[in-house]
């Protein structure tokens, strides 16, 4: 019997990893980077808002977390080498990368330019596909293998009538970047997974959790396709997000983890 079978917390174990997270400041990548910080993983945090990277660091220090922070955008290739490029000459390798960074732009489709679409599009697909590449060059070098996480969404898989036109296509770009570098880098040892939530709590979406009418109607019109009869909270991320980060996921690749109530399988 394996050591993980003996003791099978050790299936979920990042200790001492060294776990790459952008977006740092957002909902998701604050929490992934708390989760994995009290898991005992080490982090290169990335953001844009220096200010804002700085206090989601000193989250994560509080925890006992080494932290190295980076106030970059994955804009450009340049930028993605650079976060990369920090996180190996401080820690000497890298193991672990979870993509948090991403943006929305609601509008109908008639009344969104050329650029606006694009802008989304290079936001959560080009910079997404920047970082692992950047990010694959190093890890497939060091020969040990690696975890990639990247963020989709219900929307990937679903549509919506409220001017998500551009959204919706990037998140199911995301899916598709996700199973092809599943596949691609499998012999590599590196697995490619996503995860993909419906509303869950965060500043973004406080105003649906309120009690109101137009959140109770909100409320009412998700609710009535979540089986699970309540929309997400932050915790219900963090369990998928360290299955994805750790070795219990070594035969779990090119997959989209629907963390969505059900929402998606009605």
């Amino acid at each position: 019997m394996s050591a993980q079978l003996k003791d099978p917390s050790l299936l979920f174990s990042v200790r001492e990893k060294v776990a790459v997270v952008t977006g740092a400041s957002g909902a998701f990548g604050a929490l992934a980077a708390q989760v994995l910080a009290t898991a005992g993983a080490r982090l290169v945090l990335a953001a844009g808002k220096a200010a804002e990277l700085e206090t989601a660091a000193a989250e994560c220090r509080k925890l006992g977390a080494d932290v190295v922070t980076v106030a970059l955008r994955p804009n450009s290739e340049q930028d993605c080498e650079a976060i990369m490029q920090a996180g190996t000459e401080h820690f000497g390798a890298l193991d672990i990368l979870v993509v948090g960074s991403g943006l929305n732009d609601v509008s109908p489709i008639v009344d969104m330019s050329p650029e606006r679409f694009e802008n989304v599009m290079h936001g959560n697909v080009t910079g997404a596909w920047l970082l692992c590449r950047a990010f694959g060059r190093r890890v497939i070098e060091q020969g040990r293998g690696g975890k990639v996480v990247l963020v989709s969404s219900a929307r990937g898989k679903l549509g919506h009538p409220a001017g998500y036109s551009a959204y919706c296509a990037s998140k199911a770009a995301t899916d598709g970047l996700t199973r092809a570098l599943g596949c691609e880098w499998g012999k590599y040892g590196i697995t490619v997974n996503a995860i993909a939530p419906t509303v869950f709590r965060s500043p973004l979406t406080a105003w649906m959790f309120e009690d109101n009418d137009k959140a109770r109607t909100t409320r009412a019109g998700m609710l009535a396709r979540i089986p699970i009869g309540r929309l997400g909270e932050p915790a219900d991320l963090a369990g998928p997000l360290l299955f994805l980060a750790s070795p219990a996921s070594d035969f779990y690749t090119g997959h989209i983890l629907y963390a969505d109530g059900g929402y998606t399988a009605g």
